[in-house]
C-alpha cells in the first residue's frame, strides 16, 4: 500500500496527503501525518484555485466599462453571505474541501450535503493531540494485523512442507517394503526350487542304486522311487510317478566365488561353455581362469563337458552350479 493511500485511509484528503508527502521530502507517513496534524486549520494552495481566482477578478478595464446595471448586480453578490465550508446534512459535519466531502460519504454513505457560511474551527493542541493518538493507534493495529498474518502465512508454509516431507517419506518406505517383498520372494523361490532338486537327485540316486544291485543279482528292476515336490509351505510332499518330461529350457542359479549369485535362463541344448562365456561377460574382461562343479550330485566338470548339452549333464531343467578356481 502507497503512503498516499495509507494517510487516505487515516481520514485526510488525498490533496493533502499529496501535499504533506512533498513537504517532508517522502520521508514516510509519519513525517507527513505531523505535518498535517500542524497544518490542519491552513488551506493547501493548488494551482487550479489560483488560476480560478485569476479568472474570477475582473480586470480594471472590464470593471470600467460595465454598465451600471451590471455593477450593481456584482456588488449585491458581494454582499450577500460567503459559504465557508460544506455541511453534512445528516451529521452535521463541517468540511473545507470537496475532498473531505467525498472521503466522508465514501465512509458513511451520507449522501445530503450543503453549502454553509460556518467556518470549521482550526483544531486544538489537545484534539490535535488526541488525533495524533488516534492514528498511531490505528496504525499499530494495521502492524499487528499484518504481523499477524505474515505469521499464520509462514506456519501454513511450514505445515505444508512438513506434510510433503511426509509423503514423501510414506512413499518413499512403501516402495523400500515391496522391494524388501520381492527380494524376499524371489529367495524363498530359489530355496524351495533347490530343495526340490536336492530332493531329485538323492531320489535318483537311489533310483539307480536299486537298479544296479537288482541286475547284479539277476532280479527284475524295480520301479523308479516317486518324485518328492516341495509344497507351497516348503514342506516336501510325494507324488505319483511321473512320465519323463521333456524340457527346452532349463534355469541355471550360479555361485560366484565372492558369494553372490546369478540366475538365468538358458535353452536345454546349449552346451556348457554357454554358461561359462555368460560367467565372462558379468566378471569383466581378463577373468581370473575357474571352472564349475555341482554338490547334489558331487561333480566337478571337466574341459570335455564344455561341449555337452546342459540336458546331457542332468541340469535341466534347474541345477545350480559353483564358480571354482583352476590352477
Amino acid at each position: 500500500m502507497s503512503d498516499i493511500q495509507t494517510l487516505v485511509d487515516m481520514g485526510f484528503p488525498k490533496d493533502k496527503a499529496e501535499r504533506a508527502l512533498q513537504v517532508t521530502g517522502n520521508k514516510g507517513v509519519e513525517a507527513a501525518m505531523e505535518w498535517l496534524l500542524a497544518h490542519a486549520d491552513e488551506d493547501i494552495p493548488s494551482s487550479s484555485g489560483s488560476s480560478d481566482a485569476a479568472v474570477s477578478q475582473p480586470t480594471a478595464e472590464q470593471t470600467s466599462s460595465a454598465p451600471t446595471g451590471e455593477t450593481e448586480v456584482a456588488t449585491s453578490d458581494a454582499s450577500s453571505p460567503v459559504a465557508k465550508s460544506l455541511k453534512c446534512d445528516e451529521c452535521g459535519k463541517l468540511f473545507k474541501s470537496q475532498d473531505e466531502v467525498e472521503f466522508h460519504a465514501a465512509k458513511t454513505q451520507h449522501s445530503s450535503f450543503s453549502e454553509s457560511t460556518e467556518e470549521k474551527k482550526p483544531l486544538s493542541e489537545e484534539e490535535k493531540k488526541a488525533q495524533l493518538a488516534l492514528l498511531e493507534e490505528k496504525m499499530k493495529r494495521k502492524r499487528l494485523e499484518r504481523e499477524e498474518n505474515e505469521k499464520k502465512e509462514a506456519l501454513e508454509r511450514e505445515r505444508l512442507r512438513i506434510k510433503s516431507g511426509k509423503d514423501m517419506l510414506e512413499a518413499r518406505r512403501k516402495l523400500e517394503e515391496q522391494e524388501m517383498k520381492k527380494v524376499m520372494d524371489q529367495r524363498r523361490r530359489e530355496k524351495m526350487e533347490e530343495k526340490a532338486a536336492r530332493e531329485r537327485v538323492k531320489a535318483q540316486i537311489e533310483a539307480d542304486k536299486a537298479a544296479r544291485k537288482a541286475k547284479q543279482s539277476g532280479e527284475p528292476v524295480a520301479s523308479p522311487v516317486p518324485s518328492s515336490t516341495v509344497s507351497s509351505s516348503g514342506e516336501l510332499a510325494a507324488t505319483k510317478p511321473t512320465t519323463t518330461k521333456s524340457y527346452t529350457n532349463t534355469r541355471i542359479q550360479i555361485r560366484m566365488l565372492d558369494g553372490s549369485a546369478l540366475v538365468e535362463t538358458f535353452d536345454a541344448k546349449e552346451q556348457l561353455a554357454a554358461v561359462r562365456l555368460f560367467v565372462q561377460l558379468k566378471l569383466g574382461a581378463n577373468p581370473a581362469p575357474f571352472g564349475f562343479m555341482t554338490n547334489f550330485p558331487k561333480k566337478v566338470f571337466c574341459s570335455d563337458d564344455y561341449e555337452v548339452p546342459l540336458d546331457k549333464l542332468g541340469l535341466v531343467p534347474s541345477a545350480v552350479l559353483i564358480v571354482t578356481k583352476t590352477p
